[in-house]
Order: C-alpha cells, then sequence, then structure tokens
C-alpha cells in the first residue's frame, strides 16, 4: 500500500492555494503536519499571507508564482518545493476559473480556451508531475492526489456556466482513469465535487448575490464553507481513506 506514508515526510502541493478552498487546504494541511508548497498565478500578496500564517501557527510553507496551465512553469514549481521542503508525496489540484457568466451561445471559443487550460490541461500538468514524484515503479513512495471538481459537473451549470461544468467533468473523467492506472504504482487518486461553497469565486464572476440566490434550493438550507470542502480533501489525502480511490466525493449540502 504505497500511499500509506509517514506523516513526517509529506510534502502537499496546492495549486491554486491563495485563495479560497486552496488556501484553506494549505492552513489546514500545515496544521495537520504537511509541508505545503502553494502555487498562484495573480493573488501574490495573499498567497504570501497563507504562508506567513503557516510559519506563524510553527509550520513549512511556501509559494511560488505559476500558471498551471503553463506546463514549463508548472514543473519548475513542482522543483522548487522538492528542493525547498523534500520529494512531494501529495498533491491537491485545485487551480480553477468559472470564465464568465453567460449562456452557450454567448461564450466565446476564447473564453472557452482559456477556462479548459486552467481546469482540465492544468490538472493534467499538475497530475503529471505528481506520477513522475510519486510512482513507485519510478523510484517514488506513493502517495495520493485530490482533484477539486464541481457539483456543476453532475447539475450542468445551465445559464450559467456550462463551459466550467463541462471542464470540469473532464476533470471528473481524468479522476477516475487515472485511479484505476495508478492503483498498482502507489498512487490514489480522487475528487471532491463541491456545491454551493461560501468563498470570493461568485463576487468574482459578477454574482456577489449568488449564495443567497441560491441557498434555498440546498437541502440543508445553507452554503458550504472552504474548510468544510478543505476537511474533507484532508481525509481523502490521509491514510484513513487507504482503501479509497477513484472517488467522487459530493461536498454540497444535499444538491
Amino acid at each position: 500500500m504505497g500511499a500509506c506514508l509517514d506523516m513526517t515526510k509529506q510534502v502537499l502541493v496546492v495549486t491554486g492555494g491563495s485563495t479560497g478552498i486552496g488556501a484553506a487546504v494549505a492552513r489546514m494541511a500545515a496544521a495537520r503536519g504537511y509541508a505545503v508548497g502553494l502555487s498562484y498565478r495573480t493573488g501574490r500578496a495573499r498567497a504570501r499571507q497563507v504562508v506567513a500564517d503557516i510559519r506563524a501557527a510553527g509550520g513549512q510553507a511556501m509559494a511560488v508564482a505559476a500558471d498551471s496551465a503553463d506546463a514549463a512553469q508548472t514543473e519548475a514549481f513542482f522543483s522548487e518545493v522538492d528542493r525547498a521542503l523534500g520529494p512531494v508525496t501529495a498533491l491537491v489540484n485545485n487551480a480553477g476559473i468559472t470564465g464568465p457568466v453567460a449562456k452557450l451561445d454567448e461564450i466565446t471559443p476564447t473564453e472557452l480556451d482559456e477556462v479548459l487550460a486552467i481546469n482540465v490541461r492544468g490538472c493534467f500538468i499538475a497530475l503529471r508531475q505528481a506520477i513522475l514524484r510519486m510512482a513507485t515503479d519510478l523510484g517514488g513512495a506513493g502517495g495520493s492526489v485530490v482533484n477539486v471538481s464541481s457539483r456543476a459537473a453532475a447539475i450542468g451549470g445551465a445559464n450559467e456556466w456550462v463551459h466550467y461544468a463541462a471542464s470540469k467533468g473532464a476533470v471528473d473523467s481524468f479522476t477516475i482513469g487515472a485511479a484505476k492506472e495508478l492503483a498498482a504504482r502507489g498512487i490514489r487518486v480522487n475528487a471532491v465535487n463541491p456545491g454551493l461553497i461560501d468563498t470570493g469565486i461568485h463576487a468574482k464572476a459578477g454574482m456577489p448575490d449568488r449564495v443567497e440566490r441560491l441557498r434555498p434550493m440546498i437541502p440543508m438550507g445553507r452554503a458550504g464553507s472552504a474548510d468544510e470542502v478543505a476537511r474533507v480533501i484532508l481525509w481523502l489525502l490521509s491514510d484513513e481513506a487507504s482503501y479509497v480511490t477513484g472517488a467522487l466525493v459530493p461536498v454540497g449540502g444535499g444538491r
């Protein structure tokens, strides 16, 4: 069971770790003993704050500017984490964008390309770097990967984010296929599918009222928090989930 590692040797990479779910994962993982390397594309000050918070609490962390859709930048990011913190043993593939709020006929090919580049290509690029470091047949010690998908993959995102939903459907497929392919190589691969989560993603997309507007549609009657998603991710990364791979775990309050 190659994914069962000594926690003192756990080094976690979090893509898109400066805000929202990624930042919550970084802080929570560090509190549980992981050394954390996080990437960011534009949120330099926020990423530095996450690192400062972790270090102030006695943990190890570093932040590296890297566009998740750029293979060379992502490879350099992983290499910097290797050098500074040790061999990468876990990955949270969190970097992603929604793209504009639009109906299908309003989405331009350029906008679609950007969403697919970050959400799909970026997922593949980071996963590939993780495999090169973790796979037991390549000399690695095994490891665990959690892809951050979305309930939109199942719901469809009609009239808002069909392009985003489609990209997360691809992430789900990556997760299922990779889990089957990598199980014998010591790597577990799972995904979380957050539903309505109260982060800045809604305001950034131009819908600051979205959480309150959609709240009545949630069986539990409220939006979730980034910390609630992070706790599920940390469980999937841990040895408590040692026989779990290929799972798509909804974190959506019943929706």
